[in-house]
């Protein structure tokens, strides 16, 4: 059984929901952060910020920051596949996929968890070895990437966290990403936008669609999506 890798279980953490329990384990979290190598002083001190905004702003200011953020924008989405298939039947293969590594990882799911949502991909992450966690970052990077950047252009300090993610993942935040060539939604915008994906037709699981199908490999190939720039299923 792998160590279980304590920076990857911590920013697991912060990019939850914050609610009484997170602010409660912050000084656990920044310990964690602090006994583990992958995470070093840089990434630490970009960090501070949200840790500190964790313990000491009023707890509905950091929900309704949270909610706009990352609920109301497409675009922020914490859900991988968002940024890879939106809402197309290709996401439903590729959520069967990732439970299924989850499943033979060892990590089981409750049943109202999506398996591309960030903060459990990075908690599975934190009970692989260190070079199979990486290969599974490094098939996520554009994703990662272009959510840090997004993140720090509104100047929100969950930036830092994506740049630790992937500085974890072995690979260096200053990469550089093609501008954006379409002007940003404005938050109305980008909510009417989730409106209607949520009034389209839901993804059906049929009988063909058993776990056992699932490889890495393929996994792999629906994260990367041909190297298709995340940009676009998002816009």
């Amino acid at each position: 059984m792998a160590i279980e890798t304590l920076a990857f279980k911590a920013l697991s953490a912060l990019l939850t929901y914050p609610d009484a329990a997170l602010v409660a384990a912050v000084p656990e979290i920044a310990a964690a952060l602090a006994a583990d190598d992958l995470v070093d002083t840089a990434a630490r001190d970009a960090l501070a910020p949200l840790l500190e905004g964790l313990r000491t702003r009023d707890l509905y200011d950091l929900q309704a920051d949270y909610v706009e953020l990352f609920d109301r924008s497409r675009k922020l989405s914490l859900h991988l596949f968002e940024h890879v298939h939106g809402e197309s039947r290709d996401r439903g293969q590729a959520m069967v996929d990732l439970a299924a590594l989850y499943e033979g990882g060892g990590l089981n799911l409750s049943a109202n968890e999506l398996p591309d949502y960030l903060p459990l991909f990075l908690e599975y992450l934190a009970t692989r070895p260190l070079d199979e966690a990486r290969g599974l970052l490094a098939d996520t990077d554009h994703i990662l990437a272009l959510l840090e950047e997004r993140l720090g252009g509104r100047s929100s300090p969950y930036a830092a966290v994506f740049s630790a993610v992937r500085a974890a993942g072995g690979v260096a935040s200053s990469t550089a990403l093609p501008q954006e060539d379409t002007a940003p939604l404005s938050a109305a915008d980008e909510l009417k936008a989730l409106d209607a994906a949520w009034e389209e037709t839901a993804v059906a699981f049929g009988p063909g669609e058993a776990l056992g199908g699932c490889s890495v490999d393929r996994l792999r190939t629906q994260i990367r999506a041909a190297q298709r720039d995340a940009r676009l299923a998002t816009a």
